[in-house]
């Protein structure tokens, strides 16, 4: 009995000591791995479970970049239990966008979205988790089919009668106030639904409101809406796959109804493929996509490129409005290349001064100012600074565009700052990157920057522009909001007052 004692004993003393050295082996690699490990870049005290989400409540890019000034170009934060990393200056915007981009390029996609889902994911493409083939092909398509040079040349007479039909309409209300941000965003919508399906959504005159366009209006801003309010599971992920708050079914729910609008469309265009067209739609019906893969496709290329590039209009509008002495000199530009007649599209090549105006808005009022959020598949290293896999990565562009070290007095309006100054948003900048860079730039980039140009050229050409209630045009209102994009806060209200009154309005666009 004793011997059996001294057995066991024995034992148990031996897998103590096994277990002992075990655990000493474990320690210690643990801290040489801490000592020979990059740390995580520094960031402010995160409370527990709810992380910095306090701090961040309203103008994220604005607080962040305050933030940056005492952590650092890079830094960390915490969103719930997530880790998100934060690019503040050209050389962490060009280790994300450039160097790390094959690692960084992955998508962190909020729970609320539909194509969270696996199943969905694979019809997105500014959606897309992943950068993998499949992805490579359907970008390659858009790419093809809308934002080529080829491309967009085709999509000419498109917005040349959509925008003569906004001129006829603000001729009609020459010395009225207008909604020029409903205007502008109702003309976006038009150009991309003739685009993609050959459908005028809108309608300018009295039954405007009767329009498909007025639902999908309404549905798109319901949406954006939703995006732009907390979800708890992207901040829990825990929590993923209860739908506690019934946002996904909310976003599912919008979508159906979005697609209802096009539906009868789609149905006629399957049924009667022997009529030739030249919309995408009919090239994606052409490839062979499922209803399903066309819808949500659709949906997001319609949300993707109405959006920003109505936020710009407004803004580059709101600009000139309100800075008198560029506002002439667009004005002169324009009579000493174009004259009095009425613009074409490739006029917009000659206007260099426009040109550096348009960058200079996006660069003070960045349309996503801390544009879409990356995800790092594997751990990288990033300014000596380890990035955890998994991990959220975001580029505050807004941060660089009022950064006194990057811009001569950022604060003021002074397109000069871009004339023959080889500084250009297309991703090669990085002080200047509104639209991104390497993989996931914005590929809707070129239609996006000729439709800028010349709905803003025959606006300026075409009208004189005055402010409402004879307020001051250095009172024009420029607060803004931050939701999902940098908005106007207030819708742009404006008096036109035109100038070309000989011009034969019924033959504009014909």
């Amino acid at each position: 009995m004793e011997m059996q004692y001294s057995s066991n004993e024995n034992v148990n003393n031996a897998l103590f000591f096994f277990y002992s050295v075990f655990m000493l082996v474990i320690i210690l690699a643990g801290i040489r791995r801490r000592r020979t490990s990059a740390p995580i870049p520094p960031g402010p005290f995160s409370w527990p479970v709810i992380g910095n989400l306090l701090q961040l409540r309203s103008n994220p890019h604005i607080k962040l970049s305050t933030m940056a000034q005492t952590y650092g170009p890079i830094m960390s934060i915490r969103l719930g239990a997530r880790l998100v990393v934060v690019g503040s200056s050209p050389k962490a915007a060009s280790e994300i966008l450039k160097t790390h981009d094959s690692i960084l390029s992955a998508r962190h996609i909020s729970y609320t979205h539909p194509s969270s889902s696996p199943k969905l994911n694979k019809f997105a493409i500014g959606f897309a988790k992943e950068c993998n083939e499949h992805w490579k092909n359907l970008r390659s398509i858009c790419r093809a089919g809308l934002f080529s040079a080829r491309a967009v040349q085709s999509q000419v007479k498109i917005r040349e009668r959509n925008v003569a039909n906004l001129v006829k309409y603000l001729h009609a209300k020459d010395g009225e106030v207008v909604d020029m941000s409903d205007l502008i965003f109702k003309l976006v919508l038009n150009i991309m639904g003739n685009i993609l399906f050959s459908m005028d959504l809108f309608e300018f005159g009295p039954d405007e409101n009767c329009s498909p366009g007025a639902q999908l209006k309404v549905l798109m801003a319901k949406f954006l809406n939703l995006l732009g309010s907390p979800n708890l599971e992207d901040i829990f992920p825990i929590l993923h796959g209860w739908d506690i708050q019934g946002k996904q079914k909310m976003a599912k729910d919008i979508h159906e109804k979005m697609f209802k609008i096009w539906n009868q469309t789609l149905k006629e265009r399957r049924e009667k493929r022997n009529i030739i067209r030249e919309d995408f739609l009919d090239t994606l019906l052409d490839i062979g996509f499922s209803d399903e893969q066309i819808n949500h496709l659709l949906v997001e290329l319609l949300l993707a490129g109405t959006d920003t590039t109505n936020i710009i209009i407004i803004w580059l509008m709101s600009d000139l409005i309100k800075n008198k002495n560029e506002m002439n000199k667009v004005r002169i530009e324009l009579q000493t290349f174009i004259g009095d007649r009425f613009l074409e599209e490739s006029d917009i090549m000659v206007l260099p001064y426009l040109q550096a105006c348009v960058k200079e808005t996006i660069r003070m009022h960045p349309p996503i100012p801390l544009l879409l959020p990356h995800c790092a598949t594997e751990t990288c290293n990033v300014m000596n600074f380890t990035i955890p896999k998994g991990s959220q990565v975001m580029v505050n562009t807004w941060a660089m565009a009022n950064d006194p070290s990057i811009w001569d007095d950022p604060s003021s309006y002074r397109p000069e700052r871009f004339l023959d100054s080889g500084v250009d948003f297309k991703g090669n900048n990085f002080e200047f990157v509104p639209f991104g860079s390497g993989r996931r730039m914005c590929p809707g980039l070129p239609m996006a920057f000729v439709q800028v140009q010349y709905v803003v050229a025959c606006l300026v050409n075409t009208f004189n522009w005055f402010v409402p209630r004879d307020n001051d045009l250095d009172e024009v209102d420029m607060e803004e909001v931050y939701h999902l994009a940098l908005r106007k806060k207030n819708h742009l209200e404006l008096i036109p007052r035109a100038v070309n009154q000989w011009i034969e309005i019924m033959k504009i666009g014909e």
